[in-house]
């Protein structure tokens, strides 16, 4: 089947052709480093990375480039406060922090949040201060072309001319009329902008705004604007046309439609496709602190497993709402349990290191179906736990051979997914394992004996023993078999 994806600009699921035979470019929208990373900031990097692991399945040679936003109007506000009395508001922040060690500070959580959960690290993750010079070379072309002009009066800003784009409002299907000016209620830029709708594309220094945080221009001092940076970054490493351009659906407006309106007004073909993620919500409610539904991937890694917590994140189709409700973490751990307590199983059996080389293995039919149509991870994972069944049954009845193939399509699919990349699950080659695979055997041994002089109390005892230290065992045909209860 045809790889095809929903493309937000064009409003329709669209064959996917390479804009060069066995490559894939794919930018996507990282953060902005002013606060802690929540749950929507994580939910749209698994489903970018679950893009990126299936398009290499299907054999492309994918580039992925995911920026840093490490300069911008939050990030300074913050910083500021950690100067001021109120500072010790932000529980995690310091003492009079400088704007960079903030968003430093601030990447790492980020980074370490990704890493957890088995995001797989892009082939360039530039951040926006590293890349000033292409931002003002882009400004210039479009001020070159007629579509940017400097503000019209002395403060230093650039702006981008909406009207002047035809095109303007084509990825959200909006009529510039219809738009509102996100400066109506701003009197102060009325002697500054031509349209109250026109956007920032580089900002001059205001008095109190650390002199760091701000560089020298053709224009004035100042520093880029937010629409800009994603432009300039995501041409300087793909080119000035790449195949996908990806982020949440809460990006769509303004920050994508200027993004590409900015874009082609400079000459660029800029992204082929536009794919957007569905938000997170709370038991059907969107999350907000105010209302205090909010739910962190911090939280959630206190309550399960990172593979728990990646399989929950994971598990609908990107472009729908992700809904949480306090019982879906079990509910996710339950899924998890089932896979892997086959896995767990039938490696046993058969020996061998399964997970290593995956890439050995072909996910089934049904499986590859879903994931070439726009990603349908639900019906994937119907796949996945369809052949999990059928491994589990197959065990039961003796049949090696077609237990061991579910085996190998098992590691294909949770490959595909990344939940085999997750931090903290213990791997089937390590150490700890291989120590802990001898001290339960011992145990088990000791049971089967226990059980041969019909000695029930010695047997149930042992296995209570194995049962409190998180140790399920299941007795077969073939004797007792073990696995780690999982989250």
């Amino acid at each position: 089947m045809t790889l095809r994806f929903y493309d937000t600009a064009s409003a329709e699921v669209r064959d996917f052709v390479p804009l060069e035979a066995g490559k894939a470019s794919v930018y996507y929208c990282g953060a902005t480093v002013q606060g802690m990373p929540h749950v929507g900031h994580v939910r749209s990097a698994i489903a970018f990375d679950q893009l990126t692991r299936w398009l290499e399945y299907r054999g492309l040679r994918v580039t992925v480039v995911r920026n840093v936003t490490d300069i911008d109007d939050k990030i300074l506000a913050k910083s500021a406060q950690s100067f001021g009395p109120d500072w010790a508001e932000e529980p995690t922040a310091k003492a009079e922090e400088e704007w960079w060690a903030l968003a430093y500070r601030y990447e790492q959580e980020f980074e370490q949040a990704y890493d957890v959960l088995g995001v797989s690290r892009p082939t360039y993750e530039p951040r926006a201060t590293g890349h000033i010079p292409e931002m003002h070379a882009l400004i210039q072309r479009l001020i070159d072309r007629g579509h940017a002009y400097p503000a019209l009066d002395d403060s230093g800003d650039v702006y981008f001319d909406v009207r002047s784009w035809s095109k303007y409002g084509s990825l959200t299907r909006q009529n510039i009329d219809d738009m509102q000016g996100a400066a109506d209620v701003e009197p102060q830029f009325s002697n500054r902008k031509r349209d109250p709708r026109d956007f920032a594309l580089w900002k001059g220094y205001k008095d109190g705004e650390p002199t760091t945080a701000s560089w020298v221009s053709p224009w004035g001092t100042g520093r880029p604007g937010w629409h800009l940076e994603c432009s300039a970054m995501a041409t300087k490493y793909l080119g000035q046309q790449f195949d996908i351009h990806g982020g949440g659906l809460d990006l769509r407006f303004p920050h994508h439609e200027n993004e590409m309106a900015q874009s082609q007004a400079a000459g660029d073909g800029f992204a082929n496709f536009w794919l957007h993620n569905g938000m997170v919500t709370y038991e059907g409610e969107k999350m907000s602190k105010s209302v205090g539904n909010t739910v962190s991937p911090e939280e959630m890694l206190e309550l399960a497993s990172p593979r728990v917590v990646r399989y929950y994140l994971g598990q609908a189709q990107y472009r729908s709402i992700l809904d949480y409700r306090p019982t879906s973490l079990q509910e996710a751990a339950a899924a998890v349990e089932r896979i892997y307590g086959f896995v767990a199983k039938a490696s046993k059996k058969f020996g061998g290191d399964f997970a290593a080389h995956p890439e050995s293995s072909l996910v089934p039919d049904a499986f590859a179906a879903a994931m070439d149509d726009d990603l349908n991870v639900p019906q994937a994972l119907g796949a996945l736990h369809e052949t999990v069944r059928a491994g589990n049954t197959a065990l039961a009845s003796g049949d090696d051979a077609r237990a061991e193939q579910a085996l190998q399509a098992v590691m294909a699919m949770t490959t595909v997914l990344g939940l085999n990349d997750v931090r903290g699950e213990v791997q089937e080659n390590s150490e700890t394992a291989q120590a802990l695979e001898v001290l339960v055997e011992a145990q088990l041994q000791a049971r089967a004996e226990a059980r041969a002089n019909k000695d029930w109390a010695a047997s149930d005892a042992i296995r209570d023993t194995l049962a409190a230290a998180g140790i399920a065992v299941e007795d077969g045909a073939d004797g007792a078999s073990w696995s780690l209860k999982r989250d």
